[in-house]
């Protein structure tokens, strides 16, 4: 956190408290959504601050695709990572059951639909990639430490073929 710029480190930390992970998401991906679909894909709100995707998933119980604006870490190679904090609350967010149950899915990255397959990183995997999302979002472990579950991490994959 101390190499980022002033604004930035703010808004960490502001991010990293209790409060704000009450409110933010509400108030977040709602904002995300409108300005998503008002600029027709090529504009996220929140990812003027981090890297985002909108994540279109089939319900793990409904089966009805839910589009989900998410942070994520984009990685060398073409992939990407998603942290499923939800914000530091106590429970997995609903995008992650519905990656478990259908791993193809398709994001939204910068205006281009990609189809993409998502898999829930393994113990080894997980290591480095949660390291790797604290150097990113150092915010990442005060909602870590505020929940008894392990954070979810998924890396999604440009899918080939149907």
């Amino acid at each position: 956190m101390a190499g980022a710029p002033a604004g930035v480190r703010f808004v960490q930390k502001v991010s990293s408290t209790r409060a704000f992970g009450r409110v933010a998401p509400h108030v977040v991906p709602a904002l995300d959504r409108a300005v998503h679909r008002l600029t027709r894909g090529k504009v996220l709100l929140s990812a003027q601050m981090l890297p985002g995707t909108v994540l279109s998933v089939r319900g793990a119980r409904s089966g009805i695709v839910r589009r989900t604006p998410l942070a994520c870490m984009p990685e060398d190679g073409g992939t990407w990572l998603l942290t499923g904090s939800n914000f530091g609350r106590p429970g997995h967010p609903a995008w992650t059951a519905n990656l478990l149950a259908h791993p193809d899915a398709e994001i939204s990255w910068r205006g281009e639909d990609i189809a993409v397959t998502a898999r829930l990183l393994d113990s080894r995997e997980r290591a480095e990639a949660w390291a790797a999302a604290l150097e990113f979002w150092p915010p990442y472990a005060a909602y870590q430490a505020r929940v008894e579950r392990e954070i979810r991490l998924f890396r999604l994959e440009r899918r080939t073929g149907p």
